[in-house]
Formats: structure tokens, sequence, C-alpha cells
């Protein structure tokens, strides 16, 4: 099993940016997806972005493409979300989390498709 800690959340103006991190410790033998949800209040929670377990293909979500980044540092396992340009309505929750379902090289946009969560940060933009 892996287990997953997100960090860097925080409060921020309009037009900001803010990095998240999210390290993962615990052993597996094989490679595996990794994504990024959010979930603001009275809302579901919604895919943001994705990378494949080998690094080579990401997605994002329509609401955040074109302004945040994801990556992966292998070595220091640990997963990153930079996110610029920040708007009000990106204000929520930020979940990371494991692919340990499919091993494959599909990034799915579908809570379904990940099994291991971190414990969330709170990302708030002031307009």
């Amino acid at each position: 099993q892996v287990q997953l800690r997100e960090s860097g959340g925080g409060w921020v103006q309009a037009g900001d940016s803010l990095k998240l991190s999210c390290t993962a410790s615990g052993r597996t033998s094989k490679k595996y997806g990794m994504g990024w949800f959010r979930q603001a209040p009275g809302k579901e929670r919604e895919f943001v972005s994705g990378i494949n377990r080998f690094d080579k293909t990401t997605r994002y979500s329509n609401s955040v493409k074109g302004r945040f980044t994801i990556s992966r540092d292998v070595v220091k396992n640990t997963l990153y979300l930079q996110m610029n340009n920040l708007k009000p309505e990106d204000t929520a929750v930020y979940y990371c989390a494991a692919d340990l379902v499919y091993f494959d090289d599909y990034i799915r946009p579908s809570q379904s498709a990940y099994n291991s969560w971190g414990q969330g940060t709170q990302v708030t933009v002031a307009s």
C-alpha cells in the first residue's frame, strides 16, 4: 500500500501561484499513475490533473488547462501541482491520489480508478 500526504496549500489572491506537493511513502514494485482532485464546498470531488505511470502523459481538466502543471520527482517520491493565475473558483480542498488499481498507461479522471488518497490540503483564492 502507498500512503500519501499533501502540502503547500494556503490563502492567496487571485492571479497568484501556489505549488502543491504530495509525498508518497510505502512500497510497491509497480509504477503507478497519480492524480490531483479537488472538492469545493457543496460540490462533488472533481478531477484536476493526472500523470501516467511512466510520466510520459499528462491530462488536465478544461478548467485548469494552461494554468496548472502536474509533475513528479521519482527520486523524492513526490507529485507536484504548480498552479498559476489562480482564480476564486479554484478554491477547494485538493487531494492527491494513486492509481493502484490498473497499473496501465491511461489517465482516468474517475475517482474509482484511484484507491489511495491523501488527507487533502486547502487552497483558498480571494478575489
